[in-house]
């Protein structure tokens, strides 16, 4: 019945919003009724302020955040907004390097240039060595 979500903020073909959306109140009024279907999500209906039913369809997965009997106006969140916070999100501490991973990685870089520089002298040496051997 929904499509996959590809993005955040998601429109399908039909026009609907995806569930990584927030779902706001289509009127103001009061909310008259909130039926949760079989397939997932809700369908809040909201008794406008002239007498007049809306509904609001909520597809699975974004939280409820409002409760019958509620009067909400035109742009109230119905869910929670789905693209805050989560895993990672909150700053418990910051971890910096530890020196002595920096030291031994200054080293090993040394050490790698050392070797690759004594190659260098030893190929030369080499072919100092063959170009001798040519010229008896």
């Amino acid at each position: 019945m929904w499509g996959g979500n590809r993005g955040r903020g998601q429109v399908y073909p039909t026009g609907d919003r995806s569930n990584n959306n927030v779902f706001t109140a289509s009127v103001t009024g009061q909310i008259s009724q909130i039926v949760k279907n079989d397939m997932g999500g809700y369908d809040v209906t909201i008794q406008a302020v002239d007498g007049s039913t809306t509904v609001d369809s909520i597809p699975p997965g974004p939280e409820l955040l409002v409760t019958q009997g509620e009067d909400v106006t035109v742009g109230t969140a119905l869910t929670a907004n789905p693209n805050v916070g989560g895993f990672g999100q909150a700053d418990g501490e910051i971890v910096l390097q530890d020196p002595n991973r920096i030291k031994w990685l200054m080293a090993f870089i040394a050490a790698i240039m050392l070797s690759q520089v004594l190659l260098v002298l030893k190929k030369k040496q080499i072919e100092k060595v063959q170009a001798a051997e040519m010229n008896f």
